[in-house]
């Protein structure tokens, strides 16, 4: 199947040779090609150019995107989708004056989504799972990290890695799958925890390992959930059992998890709403790639990561939304990008590259997906009209998206 899409108003993210991240000042710098074809064969990107430069093509199908703008789709790396249930109603306890931190105490939180996954079947989590799945794809993400964690027991975390598996099988989209077994510690180890940490390690990771349930291990290293001596430790057993680490780190403490991270060459560290000099410091010439997650911040009304401060030391950054039951029920790449322009004053040419160029790094993928690059997946973002790709950030409550592509092919 051959697709040539002509008369590109602006096509974003051209990169003739794929890079694997953009740090520092070249994130505020997205090169694009204005007036612009671009044809794909089968599920990959074969060609792209200015209209000028056009080659003779025998398509089978000829899209003419006049007054369109053209961009590698959304790339997701932190998502927890695989969930049953909701909680709408800690939703309505914050309005009414309860924190995040009071729900997770008494009871709710992720201690309650826990609850409904481990009474709700396989196969219902699944249909829940896969609409969220198909809402994100049509929102323009091509490619998505999907984390357990909602288990805490192995029957549960196993559960919920063979629901991702199920959706990766069943999708087109590329997958990644995390163990999240160190989300919080269970009721009946709030006394035990070394015992909960033992678990995780003798008996977790090595039957997700030997199942390929997982690509990565990752810790909710925060005060009141796993300390840094216990992340590290989790980390190093996941590795040995060939996962590598991503880590939620900062949200609302800073207590050394970055350090962790990049001590134990984290692919990324994910929330960083608190950030002190020390911890933007251990982040500079490492592998690691720092996550923001805006759309948590707005929904929690908790601090942005700071963003600024972050390029301007020189780091990377990558955006994605978290997005989960208790505290970001969305999965709308459109307003994350758009809220990192608004609350975090990043461009929009840096937020575009946090959730493409950089998203993909976050997930191991950045040979396959967010670019414009000759033999890269052909999954794509195409807009309807409009005036300029700033358009996408600045009318942040429209749906500006006419088509996406995944593997070559538009989503029905």
């Amino acid at each position: 199947m051959i697709t040539l899409i002509t008369n590109i108003q602006e096509l974003l993210q051209v990169r003739e040779t794929s890079v694997s991240k953009v740090s520092g000042s070249e994130m505020a710098k997205l090169p694009t090609i204005k007036n612009a074809f671009l044809l794909l064969k089968d599920n990959l990107i074969e060609d792209f150019g200015s209209m000028e430069h056009l080659p003779k093509v025998n398509a089978d199908e000829i899209i003419d995107a006049t007054g369109k703008v053209v961009l590698p789709s959304w790339c997701d790396s932190h998502t927890h989708i695989v969930y049953a249930g909701n909680r709408e109603q800690e939703f309505v306890d914050r309005i009414n004056g309860l924190s995040y931190e009071e729900i997770a105490n008494r009871g709710g939180g992720i201690l309650n989504s826990a609850k409904k996954l481990n009474e709700t079947s396989e196969e219902e989590i699944y249909e829940q799972s896969k609409t969220r799945l198909e809402e994100v794809m049509h929102l323009g993400t091509g490619a998505v990290e999907i984390k357990s964690g909602y288990g805490l027991t192995i029957e549960g975390e196993l559960k919920m890695l063979r629901v991702i598996q199920k959706l990766a099988e069943n999708y087109p989209i590329s997958i990644k799958a995390t163990f999240l077994g160190a989300h919080a510690f269970p009721i009946h180890y709030k006394e035990n925890k070394a015992g909960y940490i033992y678990e995780i390690i003798t008996k977790m990771i090595p039957e997700i390992a030997k199942n390929k349930l997982a690509e990565y291990v990752d810790i909710f290293c925060e005060s009141g959930y796993f300390s840094v001596e216990e992340t590290e430790k989790i980390m190093q057993a996941g590795i040995e059992y060939g996962l590598k680490p991503k880590i939620h780190v900062n949200q609302f403490n800073s207590i050394g998890g970055i350090q962790a991270g990049v001590k134990f060459k984290a692919l990324s560290v994910d929330h960083l709403e608190v950030m002190n000099p020390e911890d933007i410091q251990a982040l500079k010439d490492s592998e690691t790639m720092p996550v923001a997650l805006p759309s948590c911040s707005y929904f929690l009304s908790i601090p942005y990561t700071p963003a600024r401060e972050m390029i301007k030391a020189g780091l990377p950054l990558a955006l994605a939304t978290d997005f989960n039951p208790g505290s970001t029920p969305s999965g709308n790449m459109n307003f994350v990008v758009a809220t990192a322009c608004i609350k975090m004053k990043m461009t929009p040419e840096e937020a575009i590259n946090a959730a493409t160029i950089n998203g993909a790094y976050a997930m191991g993928l950045s040979e396959t997906h967010g670019s414009i690059t000759k033999g890269k997946k052909a999954n794509l973002i195409l807009t309807k009209p409009i005036s300029s790709y700033y358009q996408i950030p600045y009318a942040f409550g429209s749906n500006l998206i006419e088509s996406v592509f995944i593997e070559g092919k538009i989503l029905k």
